[in-house]
Parts: structure tokens; C-alpha cells; sequence
């Protein structure tokens, strides 16, 4: 789950973090409605003994969840496990380092591509662009602008591009996926 060998494993995370920081990070990274029943359960699991395994820890979060949400589409600990990569790997940070970064490396005209495949990241690459793209920030009520600053990149895409039916027929992997683009302006 993690990227290197430096840094925290996810079984430090599961057997180390408090209830309280476990169900966050559920919570916010994997946006995982049943957060907390999964964090008490990993808690009270551990108090037994340590988590040594993912289908460990698979079972503890079935078993968190009614019956109901385990028939739903999708594997039932997809999220966990996605907030926790996500958490450990730092990846939403390293997302906006990266796009500042690249942005920064653009020439002029030049495009920035960027696809994600999870609702955070792309929220994250929305704003991004949306803040590159504004103009003035004077307040509403100023009668001229005083602020004199200039958009740095329009959007070629005002919406973000998904894939079409037969895309998905082909690759099932792109059925998350979100494709934005904006433009670098000339300063």
C-alpha cells in the first residue's frame, strides 16, 4: 500500500493510529459512509490482536458493514483500502506539488493534461485549474478593478471529459476516470 519502504505500512497504521484518526481518514480520504463502525471494529479487533493481514483486515470491515452495503457494486473495502493508500502515500498532497509544479514548467500556450480517477483527486485538479483561471479578485462591489491580475490559463475543456460507453466496455479501469485541460496564457 505504500510507495517506498520509508515511511508508515498500513499495518502500522491500522494497529498503531487512535480510533479518532483511523475513522478520518476513512472518512475524508475513502469518503466511507460507515467510517466509524470500521474504525471502532479495527480498534476492538486489535485489543485481541495485532492485524497481521489485508484479508484480516477485509473481514473486520465486512463485518463492519450491514448487509445491505455488502451487496452493493464493488468490493467492500475498496474504499478503506483507498483512504489509507491514499493517507500513507501523502497522494493528495504530491498532487498539488506536482500540478503547481508542472504548471510552473509549462511554456506559454502550452496544455496541461491531467486524469484522475478518484473524487478528491479530481476536486483537488478542478480548483486548481479554476484558480489559475480567474482574473480579478476585487471584491464585487468595486465600481474598476484595482487588482490588475490576469487570468494565467483559460480551461479548454469546461467540464471534465469521461470516457464514452464503448471506452468502458474496453477498459472497465477507465470508468473513473476524469480528464481535464487547461491552457497557460501568455503573461
Amino acid at each position: 500500500m505504500r510507495m517506498s519502504k520509508l515511511g508508515m505500512s498500513a499495518k502500522e497504521f491500522v494497529n498503531d493510529f487512535s480510533k479518532e484518526n483511523i475513522f478520518r481518514v476513512i472518512r475524508d480520504y475513502g469518503e466511507e459512509r460507515y467510517a466509524y463502525s470500521i474504525a471502532n471494529n479495527i480498534v476492538k479487533e486489535r485489543k485481541i490482536k495485532p492485524i497481521e493481514s489485508t484479508l484480516e483486515l477485509v473481514r473486520i470491515i465486512k463485518n463492519s458493514m450491514p448487509q445491505k452495503a455488502l451487496k452493493e457494486k464493488g468490493h467492500p473495502a475498496k474504499r478503506t483500502f483507498q483512504a489509507i493508500r491514499i493517507y500513507i502515500n501523502s497522494e493528495l498532497d504530491v498532487l498539488k506539488k506536482t500540478l503547481d509544479l508542472a504548471f510552473k514548467r509549462l511554456s506559454t500556450f502550452g496544455r496541461m493534461v491531467v486524469i484522475t480517477f478518484h473524487s478528491l483527486e479530481d476536486r483537488i485538479v478542478k480548483n486548481f485549474f479554476s484558480d489559475l483561471c480567474k482574473g480579478c479578485i476585487c471584491p464585487k462591489d468595486f465600481p474598476v478593478c484595482v487588482c490588475h491580475q490576469k487570468p494565467l490559463a483559460k480551461l479548454i475543456a469546461k467540464k471534465a471529459v469521461k470516457p464514452s460507453l464503448e471506452e468502458i466496455d474496453k477498459n472497465i479501469r477507465s470508468k473513473s476516470a476524469k480528464l481535464r485541460v487547461c491552457e497557460k496564457s501568455r503573461l
